[in-house]
């Protein structure tokens, strides 16, 4: 395929001075005296009281979790400025990050020694032989390195995140990991939420600390040593709580935020607590109400609002116009079209939603695709307005139309071959059919004869007569897919065309609609494990 190059208008800022703009992973200093955060993929610090941020990195790779060591004058955070995150420390008051970590896996620091001669930081590096668990990249392990650079030792294979330690360093606490599910995911209850333990590394004891089925996170020392402050969702939404280590069933919440969720909780030494709100910082004084911390940003973009990128790969859902002179397809969630031969292309959507699904129409003057518009799939038609233009790639006038617009999933749009109809997916799993000039629409296949694991995953195709349908056809009770033959009318019965009890699909007409093509694996060779992988074969019927 030839390298087309396109242009991009990305949106961003040019030189702002902000009092919000999702701040984010604040840590209060030791003292109490200063936050450190990341912004736009730097590290900045500010006044705890509030004012104007001065950068601390301004590296283009993206700096974040800075922590702090326990005598304020080091950073420690993450930087993926050799390809993954590694841990970096830089001095608080400013100057070149020293690397620590050069594994290739993502490494993540959590808090420094009491001594502040190590890093305490969490990575999938190496799972031990004699542990229990399964071992998967997801579940990390925990390690230190000193803060000056050297051996990484491995402290246990436990999966611990967001560790800390006591005052003296005799124990630790952490949340645990029990499965893959996102970090961010607001209002989860399931059996693999976090949980808060504590570690004795004289023991080597793991105490388990709360047993709800909310999400508890991110734990804290406080109270010399008595108390943890950490996040909680077992009031509702992320807030501050509160616990006592010696009997974790006393425990309150500390804060009382409704509508997002509290993130990213650290704690100076008087106890002045500092978390994330809605993009925005915050702190705590032990008797006070939560303050909002007033911060100006004052930063000049990265690079220019424009660019030019090279395609050479990423495309999809591509469509070769009627008289072959032209292809459609998506490249980063918009619609473009490239001319066969010269090199000409033009960009056909420019929305901050994705498109998907581009399809020509039978005379060649129409596109049409799918849109995630408005918080749902919705269809739209672009048409050529001048009549002496017959090439979209060379189009200097086109007019956008929303062919179906409503509170469904609306997906695979694809014209009939007279042009007059277009069949779609509802819901995923009902196939539809809308007549352009009645606007009436009629059902074709339902949910009984369809099964979907996800957005723009059905198969189908017109006959060149436009009176039937192929179809990737879901059986009931049965994994493996045959091929369905359906009228376009919606009174007719579904036709099992291969019987086969093997997986056969994506069947394509051929001959004038006498005789299809399709891929079955009846005569493949099988995986022997249970993974369902097998050679397909194509064949004529």
């Amino acid at each position: 395929m030839k390298k087309y190059t396109l242009l991009f208008f990305l949106f961003s800022f040019c030189h702002v001075a902000i009092a919000q703009n999702w701040l984010r992973y604040p840590s209060i200093s030791p003292d109490g005296k200063t936050i450190v955060f990341t912004y736009k993929g730097d590290l900045w610090k500010v006044a705890a009281a509030g004012g104007a941020a001065t950068p601390l990195t301004l590296h283009e790779a993206h700096d974040f979790m800075p922590v702090w060591s326990r005598d304020g004058k080091t950073i420690a955070f993450a930087s993926d400025r050799f390809g993954n995150f590694d841990v970096y420390t830089i001095a608080a008051d400013g100057g070149e990050a020293k690397r620590l970590t050069f594994h290739s896996a993502n490494e993540f620091p959590y808090d420094f020694s009491v001594d502040n001669q190590n890093v305490v930081f969490g990575s999938s590096r190496q799972d031990v032989a004699a542990n229990r668990q399964y071992p998967t990249g997801y579940m990390p392990e925990l390690y230190s390195v000193s803060a000056k650079g050297g051996a990484v030792k491995q402290i246990f294979t436990t999966p611990a995140e967001d560790v800390k330690y006591n005052r003296d360093g005799s124990k630790m606490v952490y949340h645990d990991k029990k499965g893959q599910e996102n970090p961010w995911r607001k209002h989860h209850t399931s059996s693999v939420t976090r949980d808060l333990w504590l570690y004795d590394a004289k023991t080597q004891k793991h105490t388990k600390l709360t047993t709800s089925t909310a999400e508890d996170r991110n734990p804290i020392f406080a109270e010399n040593d008595k108390s943890l402050f950490y996040l909680s969702e077992t009031s509702g939404s992320f807030n501050v709580h509160k616990l006592s280590v010696d009997n974790p069933a006393q425990n309150q919440a500390i804060t009382s935020f409704k509508k997002h969720p509290v993130r990213f909780l650290s704690m100076a030494n008087d106890g002045t607590l500092c978390f994330g709100y809605d993009g925005e910082i915050y702190t705590k004084k032990t008797d006070g109400q939560p303050q909002k911390v007033p911060v100006t940003v004052a930063a000049d973009i990265r690079a220019n609002n424009e660019r030019v990128l090279p395609v050479g790969g990423g495309v999809r859902d591509m469509a070769v116009s009627p008289n072959g002179k032209e292809v459609a397809y998506i490249f980063r969630g918009e619609v473009f079209v490239s001319s066969v031969e010269g090199g000409l292309s033009k960009r056909i959507t420019n929305t901050p939603e994705q498109e998907r699904s581009v399809g020509f129409s039978p005379d060649g003057k129409a596109l049409i695709y799918s849109s995630e518009r408005g918080n749902s799939w919705k269809i739209y038609e672009t048409r050529i307005s001048r009549k002496e233009e017959p090439y979209f790639y060379a189009a200097t006038l086109l007019k956008e139309t929303a062919l179906i617009t409503n509170e469904k999933e609306n997906y695979q749009p694809s014209y009939s071959p007279d042009g007059k109809e277009v069949a779609f997916l509802e819901d995923r799993a009902t196939l539809k059919i809308l007549n352009l000039a009645t606007k009436q629409t009629r059902v074709i296949l339902s949910d009984q004869d369809l099964f979907s694991w996800g957005d723009n995953d059905q198969y189908f195709q017109w006959s060149p007569d436009g009176k039937w349908f192929l179809f990737d056809y879901n059986i009931p009770n049965v994994r493996e897919g045959e091929i369905g033959l359906v009228s376009t009318d919606g009174k007719g019965k579904i036709q099992n065309i291969t019987q086969s009890g093997f997986d056969d699909g994506r069947a394509k007409w051929v001959q004038g609609g006498k005789a299809m093509l399709w891929f079955s694996n009846r005569e493949g060779l099988k995986s022997l494990s249970q993974s369902g992988n097998s050679q397909q074969d194509a064949y004529a019927l």
